[in-house]
């Protein structure tokens, strides 16, 4: 009953957090480290260790996404939405692989989990987006997409139902959050 109150809870929070990310709104940290807070005692309980993990690096993300936003520059200023520089992309992209195939390594051989591949997989392609967010680059949004849309079925197989619907509303929005932003970019 307790783990159901928490799911329920922390998909309320995850409503306000969308909503405000949707926004391009910097209270959106406020919320990305309560959310965390609360998932990280869902995942553990659900079995989903690397979901438990990343809710620990999303804690440390809010507070550089915060700081970051607010001062990105070394002065107070309103972060610009960009696109992602070329540059980045391999780094990235290394970033995913080394991240994914680690963190299944971790799962496969110190856990009892029974989906180290799929937990693996939205775990390393969160840590990319949610560095992608901190740094205002609008293609975070298809990184969230998939993350959202594969993190939708996990969660129906390992019984989070209210989550579920959480990550496919998530999914959703992402879409139109992608659109939003790339409006907001064009205004600023």
């Amino acid at each position: 009953m307790e783990l159901k109150f928490l799911e329920i809870f922390g998909t309320i929070i995850g409503l306000v957090y969308l909503w405000l990310e949707y926004r391009a709104s910097i209270y959106l940290w406020i919320t990305g480290i309560v959310m965390p807070a609360i998932y990280i005692f869902v995942y553990y309980k659900a079995g989903l260790y690397a979901d438990f993990g990343i809710n620990i690096y999303y804690l440390a993300a809010a507070i550089y996404g915060w700081f970051f936003w607010m001062w990105g520059g070394g002065k107070p200023k309103a972060l610009p939405i960009i696109h992602t520089p070329g540059k980045c992309y391999l780094p990235l992209f290394l970033a995913f692989v080394v991240s994914f195939l680690g963190i299944a390594w971790i799962l496969i051989e110190y856990t009892d989990s029974n989906v180290p591949w799929l937990d693996s997989f939205t775990t390393a392609l969160s840590i990319v987006g949610i560095w992608m967010l901190a740094r205002k680059y609008i293609e975070q949004w298809f990184a969230w997409i998939l993350v959202d849309i594969v993190c939708c079925g996990l969660y129906i197989y390992k019984d989070l139902y209210f989550t579920s619907a959480l990550y496919g509303l998530y999914s959703i929005i992402a879409i139109f959050g992608y659109f939003k932003w790339k409006k907001l970019m064009s205004i600023q």
